[in-house]
């Protein structure tokens, strides 16, 4: 779906629903504003209703966000700020549900017409939040690398890498849009949001004021519980990631590099530094009149061809053994069943200690005899030296769950000859190894980005059922089966 597509779609419901309330129940004060309040409130439901299916991937988001956050603010006049959105990353996951439920609870409030005022009030200072982050996420793409956001005089022209933020989240992984056309949305938005808080007594309300709040409080009560559902206790029960069930990982991968490097250029788009004229040639036409558009006075742009196989995450899959030896090709051409591990994160503290090592100190003598001589190794005597040391504490109850949970089933799995493995984000082995011994897990660990680990699966730990690279399930450790299901319902 495109967001033309999308838009198209809520406009078509609202004018559906705008017809109910002003033919069928005589509720319309006024067309124009009950028709935005179903557009608006359309477009929040489902924009929250998408989120609300995965609100690990709004809290990550709202991670990026706050680590851009602190190192924008740092060394600025509003340094001060900075060292609060460390703190505001640790309740990420807390912020995404309450963000998701009122996004939605919004949607449900202008559709019904509940507490005017507030809602026309919470409205307008959401998408003016909205526009303020996605505003942010589109500027920074004229900042250049080494520049904080705050030196408006040392900006440049527009790069999109220059983002590190690539995409304001608006819709989850469900639809994913270039940060222009969000900071674009929102600046729409704050038409009927400004509209709003002059004709609030305009807008339409449905239903009795019982009726109303008793909708908003089950509403709020069964969002919450559906958010929950969605993390706590079970992955999402709709994927919109390209890590779904189903699909060849390594046959993707190879379509998604083979169409990456099968994109042609097709034209050349030069602007003039001074004037900011702009002059876009054919490719071969330019490859004859470059000549007249020195760099020196042109920018030049390419204008490249859309490769016929989308880029998803699954381009970025790359596994290391412990040793940083790439074993992405041996784990995806696997022809058997396979049991992976996913743990973006092994949660647990460390601290560096002074250990005292004693060294023994020798001494050669030569040693003389009647028809000999011969050197022996003497003890001189024992010296001390102190080195530093890490030491791990793992959470016990992140331990839990591979103790009693996951390796249970693995170890089944592999008295059935299956392939079992585990994969963390990229750390010191030594760490690692800790956290297997402590985790009481026979089986190897491997290492890949934490971003790709928190893309397969929405779980920490999360298990994921592979053959010849084709996933075939995945669980969240609170809802994996005894061995035998998975082998009877799975394993063929």
């Amino acid at each position: 779906m495109t967001i033309g597509t999308l838009v198209l779609s809520v406009a078509v419901v609202a004018l559906v629903l705008t017809l109910i309330a002003g033919l069928g129940m005589r509720r319309v004060n006024n067309w124009l504003v009950s028709y935005l309040q179903n557009f608006t409130g359309a477009l929040f439901v489902f924009s929250g209703w998408v989120k609300a299916i995965d609100p690990l991937g709004t809290a990550y988001k709202m991670e990026q966000y706050f680590a851009e956050f602190e190192s924008t603010f740092q060394s600025t006049w509003f340094d001060f700020l900075a060292p609060l959105f460390p703190l505001f990353s640790d309740y990420s996951v807390t912020f995404s549900v309450v963000v998701i439920v009122f996004e939605i609870l919004l949607g449900l409030m202008l559709l019904i017409g509940a507490m005017r005022s507030f809602t026309a009030w919470a409205f307008f200072l959401l998408v003016a939040f909205f526009t303020f982050l996605t505003g942010f996420t589109y500027l920074t793409g004229y900042v250049p690398e080494g520049v904080n956001f705050f030196q408006f005089s040392q900006w440049g022209e527009y790069v999109e890498t220059n983002m590190k933020v690539t995409d304001c989240g608006c819709f989850g992984d469900f639809l994913k849009l270039e940060p222009r056309v969000s900071f674009l949305k929102d600046i729409v938005l704050l038409v009927p949001a400004l509209l709003f808080l002059f004709m609030s007594g305009q807008m339409h309300q449905l239903f009795s004021r019982g009726a109303r709040v008793a909708s908003l409080l089950i509403a709020t009560v069964g969002l919450t519980l559906y958010c929950f559902s969605n993390y706590v206790w079970d992955l999402p029960h709709t994927d919109f990631r390209p890590f779904k069930e189903g699909v060849n990982i390594w046959d993707r991968k190879a379509a998604e590099e083979e169409a990456q490097a099968n994109v042609e250029i097709l034209a050349y788009r030069m602007t003039n530094k001074e004037t900011g004229k702009v002059v876009e040639l054919p490719y071969q036409q330019y490859l004859e009149e470059f000549k007249q558009y020195p760099k020196e006075e042109w920018k030049l742009e390419q204008v490249k061809s859309e490769p016929e196989v989308p880029r998803t995450k699954i381009s970025d899959f790359e596994v290391a053994d412990i040793n940083g030896n790439n074993v992405t090709e041996e784990i995806l051409t696997y022809p058997d069943y396979s049991f992976m591990i996913v743990a973006h994160h092994l949660y647990g503290d460390s601290e560096s200690e002074l250990v005292t090592l004693k060294d023994s100190v020798y001494r050669m003598d030569t040693i003389r005899t009647t028809d000999s001589i011969r050197v022996e190794r003497v003890l001189e005597g024992v010296k001390e030296r102190q080195v530093s040391r890490e030491t791990y504490s793992w959470e016990q109850g992140y331990l839990e769950p591979w103790r009693q949970v996951l390796n249970p089933v693995l170890e089944k799995a592999k008295e059935a000859d299956i392939r079992v493995f585990a994969v963390t984000a990229y750390a010191d082995p030594a760490r690692i190894e800790d956290f297997k011994e402590a985790s009481q897990s026979d089986y190897p660990f491997l290492m890949a980005d934490d971003i790709l680990l928190k893309t397969i699966v929405r779980s920490n730990p999360g298990i994921v059922l592979m053959k010849d690279g084709t996933i075939i399930g995945k669980w969240h450790y609170k809802q994996l089966p005894e061995f035998d299901s998975i082998q009877s319902g799975y394993i063929q």
